[in-house]
Order: C-alpha cells, then structure tokens, then sequence
C-alpha cells in the first residue's frame, strides 16, 4: 500500500498526463479493495482422541473450533438426533438450531444411507463439520471424536475421519451385589464410557453377599442398601440416550447366598448335610421356579438386547468328585439321562431351561465360560454367548475348545481385566499400561493369543470390577483406579491397528480428553 500511495503523490505532482494520473488512481483503489492472499495451510494431521482414529484423510485448510455464531443442526429427516445434537451443543457451549440448514462455523449431524452399524463418516471443510452414519450410534461416536479433539488440540482439524469400531462389544462389567454404587456414581460410568466410543455396561446384581435392586415379586431377598427400580430406571434412560446397552445378570445356580439366606430349604447340601455356599439345590422344581419369577420380573425392567445367566462356579462341580459329594444329585442324573448322565448334564440343563425361560422376551443370553461343559450328554443351547474369563478354575476349558464349536465369545480376561477389590487369590489390580502394550481381543486366556483366524468370532471385551472386599476400596478410589484401564481397553477394542503413542503420550492425552464437560 506505501508503494501505491508513493504512485498516487507522484501522479498528482505535474509528472505525468491526466489519464495516467486517472488509471494508478484506480489500480492504487483496486489493490486496497482486494483480499489480502490466503495462508498457505500445513497438510492436516489426525484428531488426537481416545480411541484414535481409525482413518483420517488429511486436507489443508485451518480446521474448526467453535466461534460466537457457531451452532449445532439436524439434517433434515434425521430428528432422531435431537439428544445428540443437544448434547453436543451444550458441552461445546453453543447454539442448539435443530432442523436447519448449516452455516458458516456449524455442525451439522445426519442420519444418511446404508453401512456398518456404528460407523461414521466426519468432514470438516469450508469452516464447517458434518458427521453422518447409518445409525444415531455412529453419529454420536462422531462427535466424540469432535468433542475429544478440540479438547487435545482445540480445534477439529481439516480433512475427513472415517471410523467403524473393530469389535461390536465393548465396555465394562460392574458387581454393585457385593459392593453398592450410588446411581449418580454409575451414571457418571455412563458418561465415561460413552465419550471412549464403549457400549456396554454389565450390572451384576445379585450374588451371595447381596441383592441389590428393588423387587416387586421378591421383595423379602433385597438387601437394605439398593437401587430402586425409578433409580435403574433413570440410569437405563441415560444409558439409552449414549447408546450403551445394560446386560444385567442374576447368577445362578451359583452365586445365590442372598436369595438363599431367605429361602434356606433351597440350599444346596452335600453327602454329610453341610450347606454348600451360594449354591441352589436344582433338584428341586421350587428352585427354578424362584429364579424364573426373578428372571420374568427384572427382563421387564432390562429390555435391552442382551441377559447373563451367570453359570460360573457350582460348587457341587469343584470338589474332586461331585457325585460322590452330592449323591442325591448324582441319582437324578442318571435317572434323567441314563448311566452316562453326570451333575454337569443336571446343571447344563439348569442354564438351558432358564434360557428359554428368557425367550420370550428375545434377549441374547450369555454366560460364564466355566458353566458350558465338554463332553455332557446334554448340551448347552447352541445361542449361548460365551463370556470367557478364565482358565483357573477346575476343567476350565480353553478358549478354542468354544472357538472350534462355533461359538462366538467375549473377552474378560482375568489376567488383564479383572480388577478385584482387596486383590484376593493371587488378583493384582489391571494397569492401564500392560492392558496397552499386551492385551488385544486375541488374548482371551493367561498371556497368549489365539489364532487370527478366529478373530471374527471374538464380540469385544469388558473391564469387570468386582468386590470381593466391598471396603478395600471407596467407590472415588475405585472410579480412579480403573480411568487408565478402561481407557487402554476402549483404544484396543475401536481400533485394531498397534497404537502410535507410547504409554506416556498415551496418559497425558488422557488427562487432556477425560474428565467432567
């Protein structure tokens, strides 16, 4: 501008003719009316999130971050969305529009075409973002990555993120039967969770130190600290608005102390008369019709797509020889299924009857790998999901036994994910660190992988919390103790790829991304 200002002086000063005095005039004008050239952007680089992501195409351009205007919209035919852009809005602090067409400086969400479900597509381009998937689900993943973004790097950088999860079961399993967690605790699991893309919440709520829900059928076996069932209630509906699934689990024919401290005449009993704990004698048609009244009740409260029946740890299966402990179950046995029949046939029978129980209800159900059996006359319902946890226990099968019948399992690992409150038999609490650089879906038992060619088969995996020593931990210090871990276990269960930070990158972008909005 100096050197068309100098141009303009000299002009007006008798140098030179009118009409070259008239044409810099005008070019002096031109040159201060026009834009000063644009920058020169750097190529983009990937978001920094938790879980990374999978596929970011980098573009040049200065990303999005939001300004006074900036505002969240629904494309129109996707009002579904309304909960997440609301959401959205508010943690970002801007305006919420709903069914508008996009600006300048917004976000717009859309439910738009076919594709893998949870999967989704988010473009920042033109000082706007877009997120669209096939499913509300893929869409809200988005913009947790948009959320995680800006609070690493304070804005969403240019370029196009496209994500699908690697495993559809991810999540945590927590014991509130041994250990009561107040509702807004779990709910705060909730948020937690959802913002690290996991979609699965396991409540076990019964066991033998407690029962730990409100009952309408069963009111008498409900332990004096509980949730009511407006408590669950509300924390089913926020699970459902962050598109987490509850799976919730009444343990059984093990695991039954609470509801057998009332109903003692259901006990199972040894040879000798001695009370075995937790266990529920399944000889008696009283027994399965209790647990049934019980399944019926709580499947009309938990409508979500999934039930575990427990399974693990009948006590009248882990003395050395069951039937000469437990000789009246012995004989039933062979009554009902001839002389090859074994406690194993009465108790696979046990889970399979409370299965159909559950059908109609149309849930998935699921069950500990220690209660599905080899070589039983009777055979366990080919629609079980297997939870594998571990190889400690007697006849524990290993994995590929399940794998090579077929049989889709998920990971709970007790040697990575099993975080045990007052650390008994020989459990040490999960570090973050060692599920980050050892664990991946594969390593369903002890340290080693299975073969790749079953990893279709493989659901996901779950951090399990559970409280074997209710008061080795308060429920703040168990929230802490399982930040990292759960965080590490949502990177390896989004994203398959080996991860390009290192465990310090890892935590201090952690401490950049979680936390309250």
């Amino acid at each position: 501008m100096a050197a068309a200002a100098s141009m303009s002086a000299c002009g007006s000063g008798g140098g030179g003719s009118p009409d070259e005095s008239k044409s810099l005039s005008a070019s002096a004008a031109a040159e201060a009316a026009a834009p000063s050239p644009s920058p020169t952007y750097r190529l983009s680089s990937a978001p920094h999130t938790i879980p990374s992501v999978r596929r970011h195409e980098a573009a040049r351009g200065p990303g999005w971050k939001p300004a006074s205007g900036s505002g969240v919209v629904i494309a129109r035919g996707s009002e579904g969305l309304a909960d997440e852009g609301k959401l959205l809005a508010k943690e970002l602090k801007i305006a919420y529009r709903g069914t508008a067409a996009a600006r300048a400086g917004d976000v717009e969400l859309a439910v738009s075409g076919g594709g893998v479900a949870e999967s989704y597509t988010l473009t920042t381009s033109g000082g706007r973002v877009r997120i669209n998937g096939p499913d509300e689900a893929g869409v809200f993943y988005g913009t947790r990555t948009l959320k995680q973004s800006l609070r690493a790097d304070g804005k969403m950088p240019e370029g196009v993120v496209r994500e699908v999860p690697d495993r559809p079961q991810r999540g945590l399993n927590l014991d509130i039967a041994r250990k009561y967690y107040t509702p807004g605790w779990i709910e705060d699991r909730l948020r937690e969770m959802a913002d690290l893309k996991l979609n699965m919440l396991g409540l076990h709520f019964s066991d033998d130190q407690g029962f730990r829900i409100e009952s309408t059928t069963h009111p008498e076996i409900v332990s004096k600290q509980h949730l009511s069932k407006a408590e669950v209630r509300r924390i089913l509906a926020l699970a459902d608005q962050l598109h987490i699934t509850v799976v919730p689990e009444i343990d059984s024919p093990g695991h039954l102390g609470a509801v057998l401290a009332v109903y003692p005449s259901l006990q199972l009993r040894n040879a000798d008369g001695v009370p075995t704990k937790g266990a529920i004698d399944i000889s008696q048609p009283a027994s399965a019709k209790l647990v049934d009244e019980l399944l019926r009740e709580f499947a009309g409260l938990f409508k979500g797509r999934y039930w575990h029946l427990g399974g693990d740890e009948y006590q009248a299966l882990v003395v050395s020889d069951p039937e000469a402990s437990y000789p009246r179950l012995a004989e039933l046995a062979v009554k009902k299924y001839g002389d090859k029949g074994r406690i194993q046939d009465l108790t696979t029978a046990w889970t399979n009857d409370r299965a159909a129980a559950l059908r109609p209800f149309k849930r998935t159900p699921k069950v500990w790998n220690d209660g599905v059996f080899r070589d039983g006359v009777v055979q366990a319902d080919k629609n079980l999901e297997i939870e594998y946890w571990t190889g400690r226990e007697t006849g524990a099968r290993p994995p590929v036994e399940y794998l090579d019948e077929g049989r889709p399992l998920v990971n709970l690992n007790d040697e990575y994910l099993y975080y045990v409150l007052g650390q008994p038999n020989n459990f040490v609490y999960p570090t973050g660190q060692r599920i980050y650089e050892q664990w991946t879906p594969l390593v369903l038992r002890g340290t080693k992988p299975v073969d790749q060619k079953y990893s279709k088969q493989i659901l996901g995996g779950r951090l399990a919390v559970w409280g074997d020593f209710p008061n080795a931990q308060t429920q703040d210090e168990v929230a802490r103790g399982i930040r990292l871990p759960l965080a590490a276990v949502a990177q390896k269960v989004w994203n398959p790829a080996k991860p390009s930070l290192n465990w310090s990158g890892f935590t201090a972008l952690a401490a950049k991304v979680g936390g309250p909005a």
